[in-house]
């Protein structure tokens, strides 16, 4: 078999695995290359259906280009989105003395509040038993130490020194009290490979990632703490070429991996994305 076709089949079952075992599920979907493979993949699972809600978490500082996006793959692909924003902390109300964003925050303060309390906020509001994530393990050393099924507990934090062990294709089923699962169907692929599965299935992905006037985005996230890369890469071959030759990280483009040691590690074990 294959190499893409083998990480293809893993990821589906995993995908049908999950849907068998949590009755309430949804897909967390950033409008970025790895979750546009994931609704690639759920199409393919389920015979072209998306049968749970895709979630949307809003920062309220994603790039125009990339909500144009999102009004046209809900369009394109048919399913039920959940748009999320923290709106106390944008607003500053409640517990909140002061608005949360980029102008006067820290990006791991914004991302902490904007993020991942507005993902507590969302499995809360919709009663989620189960998240579908599109993360990978070579994206960061943090996210190597992730499992196909990833149980978070009733505040949403992950002890990653505890990981359930997965022997013999056996994924955990059952969920802390209160809390809920991370399934996490890309986790075996690299960057090159998502970017071959791309070209291969011809998936729709925002045009951000394509090379203008030298410089294209590699990894995306909010505006004001993502920067692009040089790069003259304008088709998908061109890029997985660039990826050969590139010793620079996929998300070193992202503010907020960088304000302190370990920051990754640290926003994970409290529930990021």
């Amino acid at each position: 078999m294959e190499h893409l076709d083998r990480l293809e089949s893993t990821s589906i079952y995993l995908l049908r695995e999950a849907y068998y075992g949590f009755p309430k599920m949804g897909m967390l979907w950033s409008m970025g290359k790895d979750s546009n493979v994931l609704l690639a993949l759920v199409q393919k699972a389920f015979v072209g259906q998306i049968p749970f809600p895709i979630i949307h978490i809003d920062t309220t500082y994603e790039f125009p280009e990339m909500m144009a996006f999102r009004s046209w793959a809900q369009e394109h692909y048919g399913f039920t989105l959940i748009i999320h924003i923290n709106e106390d902390a944008r607003l500053g109300r409640g517990a909140y003395c002061s608005p949360i964003g980029y102008e006067t925050h820290d990006p791991l303060t914004v991302t902490h509040e904007l993020k991942t309390v507005a993902l507590a906020q969302c499995l809360r509001e919709h009663g989620f038993e189960a998240l579908i994530t599109g993360i990978r393990r070579d994206e960061d050393a943090t996210r190597a130490k992730e499992r196909y099924f990833s149980p978070r507990d009733a505040h949403g934090a992950w002890d990653y020194q505890d990981q359930p062990p997965e022997l013999w294709d056996h994924v955990m089923m059952e969920n802390q009290p209160g809390g809920h699962m991370r399934i996490q169907p890309l986790l075996d692929w690299s960057e090159r490979d998502i970017w071959r599965y791309i070209e291969r299935e011809g998936i729709p992905i925002p045009q951000m990632y394509f090379a203008r006037d030298g410089k294209r985005y590699r990894s995306l996230g909010c505006s004001p703490i993502t920067r692009p890369i040089e790069s003259e890469a304008t088709t998908i071959a061109e890029i997985i070429e660039e990826l050969v030759h590139t010793q620079h990280s996929e998300r070193a483009g992202r503010a907020q991996d960088h304000q302190e040691r370990y920051a990754m590690q640290k926003l994970r074990a409290k529930g990021f994305l």
